[in-house]
């Protein structure tokens, strides 16, 4: 693996901008659509580039092959669930909160992957990195400014859409040998079939009337913060390994708090930016401790 140099970083940093550019989007677009309807848009836009891409390169989709109910499980876990779950939830609370929860993933797959995988067991540095990453998430829950009766469930909710990222890799393990490109198409292939019939009978989205902003926050969802973001975090994955892309994770819930404030003038308490270096000391730690 060739040493990174100034366009690799480059692109780490445009990928954490883009990933975390999605959270005030998310925001934007729930002015005007509802949360399955969010989804629905999202995965549809973002099959397009990764199909285009599968189809340039003679990539085989295997979504309908014997291995059809993993992409199907997988695309439910990974995609629906919680492209959802973060919709529904960040219309009550702000999108950099949202941006700071959900760097949990880092944490969260550290816990599963010490009972799921026979190389990730934990240590004394790694338990002492998810202490400290969580603690911040428990603080942030402490501030009522923010995070309070009325938007504390939401507040769960995005969490549970962080975990349901974590859950969707573990599984993606069973099927590793397929080609990335093939599987992301075909979880975005099923993720798009499992949504159809839930946007039709609970949102009716064409009766909705969308605003100017939200339409072209939403399209960027799919194509930009899903589709473009996934085919470069392939190239960043081929050409500087697994360690230098999960860099990514410190930088997007910082991203995503000076996205939000830019384009939303969302609040920034002092809670908030004790949290945040609290996520991203504890991510840090889980990180050099492998």
């Amino acid at each position: 693996m060739k040493q990174p140099n100034f366009i690799d970083y480059s692109l780490l940093v445009l990928l954490a901008i883009i990933w975390a550019s999605a959270f005030f989007n998310i925001k934007i677009a729930t002015y005007s659509f509802g949360a399955v309807t969010i989804a629905f848009l999202r995965v549809f836009f973002g099959a397009i580039p990764v199909l285009l891409i599968c189809h340039y390169k003679k990539i085989k989709i295997e979504a309908f092959s014997k291995d059809w109910y993993w992409f199907a499980m997988i695309g439910f876990i990974n995609l629906v669930a919680p492209f959802f779950l973060i919709a529904y939830g960040i219309k009550s609370v702000q999108s950099n909160l949202a941006a700071i929860l959900m760097s949990t993933t880092t944490l969260s797959s550290t816990v599963l992957g010490h009972f799921y995988t026979k190389n990730e067991r934990f240590n004394f540095i790694r338990t002492v990195g998810v202490l400290i990453g969580f603690s911040g998430i428990i603080y942030l829950f402490s501030d009522n400014l923010l995070i309070n009766e009325n938007n504390f469930f939401s507040a769960l909710l995005i969490l549970l859409g962080a975990t349901c990222y974590v859950i969707g890799g573990v599984l993606t393990l069973k099927i590793k040998n397929k080609k990335n490109e093939n599987v992301t198409g075909s979880i975005l292939i099923w993720a798009t079939i499992i949504l159809i019939p839930l946007v039709i009978f609970t949102e009716q989205p064409w009766e909705f009337k969308p605003r100017l902003d939200s339409t072209i926050s939403v399209i960027y969802l799919g194509l930009v913060s899903t589709g473009l973001a996934w085919l470069l975090r392939f190239r960043i994955l081929i050409k500087n390994g697994l360690i230098f892309q999960s860099q990514v994770s410190y930088l997007i819930p910082i991203f995503g708090t000076l996205l939000s404030y830019i384009f939303l003038s969302e609040l920034i308490t002092i809670k908030v930016l004790v949290s945040l270096i609290a996520v991203c000391i504890g991510i840090y730690i889980v990180r050099k401790a492998k």
